[in-house]
């Protein structure tokens, strides 16, 4: 896809709902008596893989655009899979789904694509394998697919050597079946969706500083859920507004999850106007409209507690940046490295091909912000997160951009392309 500069970005718009949420809300309502009904699903293809892996475990979904009703059979009440598990682009539905798997009386096997293949899901296995799940790696690499055994499983306390909301989550998940209180405590605390949504459907979690602890076997009920907009598919947005000049952007019902608005807090050190309007805190995720205005942006560092807070949005970050006055430094994001593509890596070279002056270190980047940019040929290796990233520079570059494999967006948002340029007429 060739794009380039715009005039500014003028209108508002709903971004589509959040992926961490939509893929819990089918999770959760699988696994709990009854219906549950699901407003602002994200349609993209990875939360679409989720859906598709409980229905071959004999749950009945229905899905209409972003409705989606799930009729669940409770917590023992999925059957064994006659085929492979396919979770497609998914580390979300791989990690969460092999907690739940490991509490099941049958042997069930998960994979997905060449992605999907080389990231690391020891850090899954380790806790599972603590419990007393039988979970192994097929090809003896630590990586999908994985063949798992349930099992009787047993409460631990883990201590992740991460901090990540999918470990966390997956944990927790196997702590649903086991026979004791299950907790884990991270470093610093990672996205809570979970903790909130088990909560919501009946479950005991309880929550102590950066520990989590789950009691076992409850009664969790059907709900109806409104997903919030996805904040990381709203960054896109607001890094556009921010650096195309004399833009003004309203996005409405954005997801603001403390653990997960570090993309905000990094905006405000780094001069942006954004307003924060018609929070709503009625529901289990607080949610509001924010309108964001062109700003001249500078420098800033970003490290320790806030990066699991917006380790989604650290590529477009990178961007906003790039276009910025004075060094951003990046510490503390070696997780970057195990998304879906390296994106230290990936992030580097584009930037780089499009004149910016950047450094990548072990755990970040250095960019040294202000230097002219202009268009370049980008090889997005099939990241969606790169192909918006590069979306929003184009817009804010000299020349044309040509974004490779720009299709890859359908993971996260479908009609992104559309949206952005509806924005820029």
């Amino acid at each position: 896809m060739i794009m380039k500069y715009t005039a500014p970005l003028k209108g508002e718009l709903s971004v589509p709902g959040d992926k961490s949420i939509s893929h819990r809300s089918v999770m959760f309502g699988a696994l709990s008596q009854g219906l549950t009904e699901v407003e602002n699903f994200l349609t993209g293809a990875d939360c679409l893989s989720t859906i598709s892996c409980f229905r071959q475990m004999g749950i009945d979904i229905v899905q209409n655009g972003s409705t989606v009703k799930i009729y669940g059979k409770g917590l023992h009440g999925l059957t064994a899979p006659e085929e492979t598990l396919d979770a497609g682009n998914s580390g979300t539905t791989v990690r969460l789904m092999s907690g739940i798997l490991s509490g099941q009386p049958f042997r069930s096997v998960i994979t997905g694509d060449d992605s999907i293949q080389k990231r690391p899901m020891k850090r899954i296995m380790t806790p599972l394998t603590m419990m007393n799940a039988g979970i192994s790696s097929i090809y003896n690499n630590g990586c999908a697919p994985l063949e798992i055994i349930g099992g009787s499983l047993h409460g631990i306390h883990y201590q992740s050597p991460v901090a990540s909301a999918q470990v966390k989550s997956c944990v927790l998940l196997a702590g649903l079946y086991a026979d004791g209180i299950t907790r884990v405590t991270e470093p610093v605390v990672s996205r809570n969706h979970s903790e909130l949504m088990l909560r919501y459907f009946g479950a005991d979690v309880s929550c102590e500083g950066t520990t989590v602890s789950i009691s076992p076997q409850p009664h969790l009920t059907g709900q109806k859920i409104n997903v919030p907009g996805d904040i990381s598919s709203a960054a896109y947005f607001i890094a556009a507004a921010l650096l195309v000049p004399d833009s003004e952007v309203l996005i409405r019902n954005v997801g603001i999850n403390p653990t997960r608005d570090g993309m905000l807090r990094v905006c405000k050190a780094m001069g942006a106007d954004i307003t924060v309007v018609k929070e709503d805190h009625s529901g289990a995720e607080p949610c509001a409209d924010l309108l964001v205005r062109s700003s001249s942006l500078k420098g800033t560092v970003i490290e320790g507690e806030i990066i699991p807070t917006l380790i989604d949005e650290i590529p477009v970050i990178a961007v906003m940046a790039a276009f910025a006055d004075g060094t951003t430094i990046i510490r503390d994001a070696a997780e970057l490295k195990v998304k879906e593509s390296d994106r230290i890596a990936v992030m580097t070279d584009n930037l780089t091909r499009i004149g910016c002056d950047v450094t990548a270190t072990e755990d970040g980047m250095i960019i040294r912000g202000g230097r002219e940019l202009c268009g370049a040929s980008i090889d997005t290796k099939k990241d969606h997160r790169i192909a918006m990233s590069f979306a929003v520079a184009a817009l804010a570059c000299g020349g044309e951009m040509d974004i490779r494999d720009s299709d890859c967006v359908n993971i996260s948002y479908p009609g992104f392309y559309e949206d952005l340029a509806r924005l820029c007429r």
